[in-house]
């Protein structure tokens, strides 16, 4: 009995410990319990450039908070791209209901590429102009036709708008994207692979299922992964990684 109650009591802690960072975020303005997807905004943020008077090539990554409660734990995010000349965004995402509708979860439209994700405010994660975001456009294209998991989709772990942004970036060494802690998905690999390149590229990972695993990386840092939520330290951004609360930098402009 009394190894029982030590187990439990033991349980309790690390649950404790992983729930900290989700029940303080939503204490925040990021998170909101109560947001309606049905009345929420989906304007533009005035991040990304109008495509009217920007000829140039543009490639953009966004995250936002999700909806409701799933919103204390994970952001939903996107791939926005704009070839040279071209007049609008093309907006790359996998979104759980089109896979249930359809069997394919991955999404293409036109249209803002920083809007509002039904009423969260949209953070600009990486972006290319010019000759690096028209020489990216290619890659990208090639990594969303050959991505794995168009026809699956779980929230948790995996595979989700995570695993499929974090997938498209390891093909493209270009974006070097740092998703944040709070982009739950981004370390899932699939049922048999096991070790990658980091999201950036500038390093390696590895992870079960995406449930447990680490990375260590030049850009991302040493990262841990448990049960899908990320801690971490980002030495040279003088940064930690924390779930529920993101990337929290020790100074003003990283």
């Amino acid at each position: 009995m009394k190894t029982f109650a030590l187990t439990l009591r033991r349980l309790l802690l690390v649950l404790g410990f992983l729930l900290a960072g989700p029940a303080l975020a939503t204490m925040t303005d990021d998170v909101s319990l109560d947001r309606s997807w049905r009345s929420a905004s989906s304007d533009s943020a005035g991040l990304a450039p109008d495509p009217a008077v920007t000829p140039e090539a543009v490639v953009q990554v966004y995250g936002a908070r999700t909806v409701r409660w799933r919103g204390a734990f994970a952001v939903h995010t996107w791939i926005a791209v704009k070839p040279e000349g071209a007049q609008s965004f093309t907006i790359h995402e996998v979104i759980g209901w089109r896979f249930w509708q359809s069997g394919n979860a991955v999404r293409q439209r036109q249209g803002t590429a920083d809007r509002y994700w039904f009423g969260a405010a949209p953070e600009l994660y990486a972006e290319l102009r010019g000759e690096e975001a028209a020489a990216a456009i290619p890659q990208i294209e090639a990594a969303i036709a050959n991505y794995p998991f168009a026809g699956e989709y779980k929230t948790w772990p995996g595979p989700n708008s995570n695993t499929f942004t974090a997938s498209i970036a390891r093909q493209v060494p270009a974006l070097n994207l740092d998703l944040p802690p709070t982009a739950v998905g981004k370390d899932y690999l699939g049922e048999t692979r096991f070790l990658a390149a980091t999201p950036s590229g500038t390093g390696y990972q590895l992870s079960l299922f995406g449930l447990l695993g680490a990375g260590l990386a030049v850009e991302e840092g040493l990262e841990v992964n448990i049960l899908g939520l990320t801690f971490g330290i980002d030495p040279l951004d003088l940064a930690i990684k924390l779930p529920g609360l993101g990337r929290i930098a020790a100074t003003t402009g990283s």
